[in-house]
């Protein structure tokens, strides 16, 4: 299966989890500036697009709920950014999507998923604990904050058959 194929979910009014394109690039931006205090760029998800990436939204009639970011070489995935628009929190979304993002990288055959989260973000820690990744380390001063720098919390799961 190309996992560039839209996987629609779609239950009677249950967001439907589909390929992102570049025009949805407006709707996208508009909830990472929102979700962010250091947002990435328009440019950050164009150039993940034309890479190959893995790129998915969460979409709700017309209106993009959330987005994941997910890229797959030689066996390993990396979770580059998962958010959900702000005011859709509690509702399921972030997990659901993250588990939509690791069937996706075990049809690329990844063996194991990485991501780095903000040690301030805890309701993000939490998600990924439940969905079973572990803490392997520490990148120092890997996000920009207020007044300096933040560390990273580099978390992994292994993908099991």
């Amino acid at each position: 299966m190309n996992a560039r194929v839209a996987v629609v979910e779609d239950l009677d009014g249950v967001p439907a989890l589909r390929a992102m394109r570049e025009d949805d690039l407006d709707a996208v931006m508009r909830i990472e500036k929102k979700a962010y205090p250091f947002p990435w760029s328009r440019g950050i998800f164009r150039d993940c697009l034309h890479a190959g990436y893995s790129l998915w939204v969460f979409e709700q009639d017309v209106d993009i709920l959330g987005y994941g970011v997910l890229s797959v070489a030689a066996e390993e995935a990396h979770l580059l950014n998962l958010c959900t628009a702000p005011g859709c929190e509690g509702r399921g979304l972030g997990q659901r999507m993250l588990h939509s993002l690791l069937r996706i990288a075990r049809v690329q055959r990844a063996q194991r998923v990485f991501l780095e989260v903000r040690p301030s973000n805890p309701r993000a820690i939490d998600l990924y604990q439940r969905c079973g990744f572990n803490e392997i380390g520490r990148r120092p001063r890997y996000y920009p904050a207020n007044g300096g720098r933040e560390d990273a919390i580099v978390m992994a799961l292994e993908l099991l058959d």
